[in-house]
């Protein structure tokens, strides 16, 4: 787990020695690490809105080489299907096999841990259909969105489907268009750990307030 937060915390570092060392193999790199993100419930804690910060970043800074290894718009569409792909494995492994998995342990220790699946379950009743949008935004109920709407069985074509396709492009363009667009700034650039660590901050923000408002009402009642 501290590694991973290293990754995350050095995440520009990472991006420059994987260019330096594989080229333009960073985009399966890339892929692979949007799609475990996404579509393994296990594996919630991967980087995934600084990666694509980071990333966008890091386009605008090689974007003046002659072949460039990594490009701006080939990414965000690559990236776009890997969110999707993740999202739609995610919901079918929740529908046919949720119940079995939850139950998994390791060490005594349940690999599904059962708030994150009660947090996105909440997320579900406050926004409906629309958290699969929202969701792509706050990590942890990222992952979880499409595994819980898997178990409860939502309509996959009318509902997840148009929803989740839709959320996807939104977070991969947004997320890496920003690092783009501010990646250059020269600011951003001396600061970037603390910018990263920002766009953590902000990410969890809402889950933070969600579980502050839990246990405000558990007090009151």
């Amino acid at each position: 787990m501290s590694e991973i937060f290293n990754i995350i915390l050095h995440i520009n570092d990472y991006l420059d020695a994987w260019l330096q060392h594989y080229g333009t193999f960073i985009y399966v790199i890339l892929f692979a690490i949007i799609f475990v993100e996404t579509g393994l419930v296990i594996m919630p804690f991967l980087p995934g809105d600084s990666l694509l910060f980071a990333a966008g970043a890091m386009c605008a800074r090689i974007s003046g080489e002659a072949d460039p290894a990594l490009s701006l718009l080939p990414m965000i569409g690559l990236l776009s299907i890997a969110a999707i792909a993740g999202d739609h494995s995610n919901y079918l492994i929740g529908r046919f096999g949720g119940s079995r998995i939850s139950k998994w342990k390791f060490r005594g220790k349940p690999i599904v841990k059962e708030s994150y699946v009660q947090q996105t379950e909440s997320f579900f009743e406050k926004y409906g259909t629309k958290a699969i949008v929202l969701a792509r935004f706050v990590p942890i109920v990222r992952t979880f969105t499409p595994f819980v709407a898997g178990i409860g069985k939502m309509n996959y074509r009318k509902k997840f489907m148009p929803y989740d396709i839709f959320g996807g492009v939104l977070w991969i363009a947004s997320m890496s268009t920003a690092g783009y667009v501010l990646g250059s700034n020269d600011w951003v650039k001396k600061h970037f750990e603390a910018v990263v660590i920002g766009i953590v901050l902000l990410s969890i923000s809402p889950m933070v307030f969600a579980y502050l408002k839990l246990v405000w009402q558990r007090r009151q009642s």
